[in-house]
């Protein structure tokens, strides 16, 4: 008996030692994990329940060249509720004035907002939604109200702001407008001005620490952010928003006229190369049109016979031709190695000169012209567009511009026995229509060719960050000599009777320019599939060229017109006969545009109202529509507009009245 106890407590011992021994390691892992990687679980737990959440900054404004807003980022507030954060006191004593407080600004009974806290407290929800997409007005109001005024800890309150960016002009110069976006791989997307100058515009990130309160809901740490995001800078375009809608709705009117699939229009100052206007419109399978990619910058096509003049300027140039110079356009038909070169007259226009092959458009005449003296040698006509700069990009900063394609003969690729012929006319050749009216505009400007500018300068508050300068691309395209001879033959084309632009005349203003009709899809042994690209590029006024046009319509209704005279010339006159009749180009307008704000005063005085709070209804009299629109709805206010396109020039509610985002203002333009 003695024996057994003894073996049995001898088994006791040898557990309880077991034991001992489990327990010393278990204390000295605790021990090694609470002083060896204490600090990398402790991370760990930190980072699974609190989070660095970054906060967008607001984006510069994208301002016209007279000041008013094409792009803006608004700031958007929404208010939440940490039912578990007030004291019992505070709860209660002051629960009832907060929901009549939120009564009277939201628009509620004040008894659902008691009955929500209430609930939201029983229920322990630390993440009660309260209103969204305040403005900046109305976040610094509800900021104040009972309990709230607490702040986070004491009054439970929770602030999510955002960005909005907003485009007054609406669906006008979108894309030219543009974007820049960023998708869930971090894959970047810029498109436009936007995309552009996004260096400027973006700013700098902020950041906002956070602690998870419950599944998919965080709630800031403090009430103040971890680094403040910094805004982007202001740009300020070349786009003026007169000309602009002139541009858009001529040519929307003239895409539904002819039932057409796309098309685009673009006006350009002569002498600086500014952009004044870029319409880029295409067809929805509904019928209706809305700016769907940017056919002016990046769709390089044949541009047909708004390319004779770049044919006409190299046999000039090389002094092989003068204008005076006879060819037989042959009844209409010139054949080479079997493929004919057709005039759209029936027999041809007979024996006539260079200039009247260029003014009529005549595709044998040209043709015939640049086969006489060059199919022995086609480089050096082909050196000739080279030295123009017609195989080069334009460089813009706009993403996408399409490649301009001006094949040469050492390409055997992309040579054959007729390519020279076919160029001479627009085809076997490639440009987008930006790097026609380049071109065109360059004529204008006496031959200078410059870079077609959107953008003037990028501002911070009242300091230039940036100016773009004008830029030179080619000083001299051609001998000032050749220019003054094709000056006068664009100008014969609109003014002479068989001039294909002669529809065009007006007595009013002289007009300068080029028809162009292109054929399209003409491989397909099918007519029916057939389609054609109608133009019309030149610039006015013809004797003092201030604008350059160019309009381009793809794909018009066959039955109803395709020719570039009937399709994209009525579209061009409309855009000069608009900004001449509007903008009379007088020395008494000059005097008078004198007497007005300049575009940096007008951008600075909208910035000034802009960047200060106000409690209070502002006084926007005289301030641009567009301008006044952006700076009330920041302050979360309805606005409503009677008139057209002009300043303020009467506003409903009264300047110092307390802000009351239940009453709509209306703003009366001028």
């Amino acid at each position: 008996m003695a024996i057994a106890e003894k073996h049995m407590l001898n088994r006791l011992y040898f557990v309880a030692g077991l034991l001992f021994l489990f327990a010393l390691a278990v204390a000295g892992k605790l021990m090694y994990i609470q002083i060896g990687e204490g600090d990398k679980y402790k991370e760990l737990a930190e980072k699974s329940t609190i989070r660095n959440f970054i906060i967008p900054p607001n984006k510069g404004n994208l301002y016209s060249d007279d000041g008013s807003l094409l792009a803006t980022s608004v700031t958007r507030y929404d208010i939440r509720f940490d039912a578990l954060a007030p004291g019992d006191k505070n709860f209660e004593s002051l629960l009832v004035p907060l929901s009549d407080s939120l009564s009277v600004m939201l628009g509620r009974p004040a008894s659902y907002y008691q009955n929500i806290f209430r609930k939201a407290r029983t229920l322990r929800n630390r993440y009660l939604l309260v209103t969204r997409n305040l403005g900046y007005a109305e976040y610094m109001r509800i900021k104040s109200f009972p309990l709230f005024n607490l702040g986070p800890y004491r009054g439970g309150i929770i602030t999510e702001q955002r960005t909005v960016r907003e485009h007054p002009l609406g669906k006008i110069a979108e894309r030219s407008v543009g974007y820049e976006r960023i998708d869930e791989e971090g894959y970047i997307t810029r498109v436009g001005l936007e995309g552009a100058f996004g260096e400027y515009l973006r700013g700098e990130e902020g950041r906002r620490l956070k602690q998870k309160i419950a599944k998919g809901q965080w709630k800031p740490i403090s009430d103040t952010n971890e680094k403040e995001p910094k805004d982007g800078y202001d740009v300020i375009s070349t786009i003026d928003i007169n000309i602009q809608d002139i541009a858009h709705h001529a040519l929307l009117e003239q895409l539904q006229k002819y039932e057409a699939d796309h098309g685009t229009a673009v006006v350009m100052e002569v002498a600086t190369g500014e952009v004044k206007a870029i319409s880029n419109l295409g067809r929805t399978s509904k019928g209706t049109y809305y700016e769907k990619l940017n056919y002016a910058v990046g769709e390089s096509h044949e541009p047909g016979s708004t390319f004779k003049l770049m044919s006409l300027i190299a046999a000039l140039e090389d002094k092989v031709i003068d204008t005076s110079y006879v060819v037989d356009t042959e009844k209409g038909v010139v054949s080479f190695y079997g493929a004919k070169v057709r005039d759209s007259k029936r027999g041809g226009y007979g024996v006539i000169s260079a200039s009247e092959a260029f003014e009529v458009s005549s595709n044998t005449g040209i043709v015939k012209i640049i086969d006489a003296f060059y199919s022995k040698d086609p480089s050096r006509f082909v050196n000739r567009l080279y030295n123009m700069g017609l195989n080069e990009k334009l460089g813009l900063s706009i993403k996408g511009e399409g490649t301009p394609f001006i094949p040469h003969p050492n390409d055997k690729k992309n040579w054959s026995g007729i390519t020279l012929q076919w160029m001479a006319f627009g085809y076997n050749v490639s440009m987008t229509p930006l790097q026609v009216l380049t071109f065109y505009n360059a004529i204008a400007n006496d031959g200078e060719m410059v870079k077609p500018r959107l953008i003037k300068e990028v501002r911070s508050f009242d300091r230039v960050v940036h100016r773009f300068e004008k830029e030179v691309l080619n000083p001299s395209v051609c001998s000032k000599e050749t220019v003054a001879k094709v000056k006068q033959l664009l100008e014969n084309v609109v003014e002479k009777e068989h001039g294909t632009g002669h529809d065009l005349y007006s007595e009013d203003f002289p007009i300068a320019g080029k028809t162009g009709t292109c054929q399209k899809d003409y491989v397909f042994k099918d007519n029916s599939k057939l389609q054609y690209i109608s133009s019309f590029v030149g610039y006015f006024p013809a004797d003092a060229p201030r604008y350059s046009c160019i309009v381009v319509i793809h794909e018009p209704n066959k039955e109803k017109g395709y020719y570039g005279i009937d399709v994209s010339g009525p579209v061009f006159k409309n855009i000069a006969q608009k900004i001449y009749t509007n903008s009379p180009l007088t020395d008494s307008v000059k005097e008078t545009a004198l007497a007005m704000a300049t575009p940096v005063e007008e951008y600075e005085a909208y910035y000034a109202k802009a960047t200060k709070r106000y409690e209070v209804v502002p006084n926007v009299t005289g301030m641009s529509g567009m301008d006044a629109v952006a700076l009330l709805e920041n302050l979360g206010m309805r606005v409503s507009l009677k008139g057209d396109n002009g300043k303020v020039k009467k506003q409903s509610l009264k300047p110092g009245q307390i802000i009351d985002n239940t009453k709509p203002i209306v703003l009366e333009l001028e």
